[in-house]
């Protein structure tokens, strides 16, 4: 089936927060998040290494609209409910729609971490994915120093397949890094 097809959830709710698709004019809330975050995000993500103006943002979420419909990259931005405060980011970043796998990323915006929410939204999305869209598999890779970033996976039960051991560079391109693999999978059968 060719993935523009597959209906997809443009919304999804939890307990506590609201995770949508990306849309034209979230790039002032999302920015103003990186501006704060700045300093906790950029030892790990490349697209803070020059910090992004808020037009580049709003460019970025817009393109996320675009592959969102298209399904090639799932991105959904994370809300509080009870007031759809802006506190991060996540989605499915790449996928295969043929096995069908879907690699998880996300980062929070730090005024908000530390109570839960990522957690609650990488749930959410695992579960999505595992239940709703037949997914036989949902991967998170993150750096092996990227203790905050280990955590989710390990606190959702997923099992670290592996560590590629100088695997990558780090994002300023400094040294090399390991890069851990978790994952879940759905029960053959099931």
């Amino acid at each position: 089936m060719n993935p523009v097809m597959r209906d997809i959830k443009t919304h999804i709710e939890t307990e506590r927060l609201i995770l949508k698709m990306p849309e034209p004019g979230d790039g002032t809330a999302v920015n103003a998040a990186i501006q704060r975050s700045v300093n906790e995000l950029k030892p790990w993500l490349g697209f803070v290494q020059e910090t992004p103006t808020v037009e580049d943002t709003e460019s970025n979420a817009r393109e996320a609209h675009a592959k969102f419909l298209l399904r090639q990259n799932l991105r959904y931005l994370v809300f509080l409910k009870e007031d759809m405060t802006f506190v991060g980011s996540t989605g499915f970043h790449r996928m295969d729609w043929d096995v069908p796998k879907f690699e998880l990323g996300y980062w929070m915006d730090t005024a908000h971490s530390g109570k839960g929410y990522m957690r609650e939204a990488v749930e959410a999305l695992t579960a999505y994915a595992l239940n709703d869209l037949g997914g036989a598999r949902v991967e998170i890779r993150c750096e092996s120093e990227n203790k905050r970033s280990r955590a989710i996976p390990e606190s959702l039960g997923f099992e670290l397949e592996g560590i590629l051991r100088n695997e990558d560079l780090s994002v300023d391109g400094k040294r090399l890094t390991d890069t851990c693999i978790y994952a879940k999978v759905r029960v053959k059968g099931a």
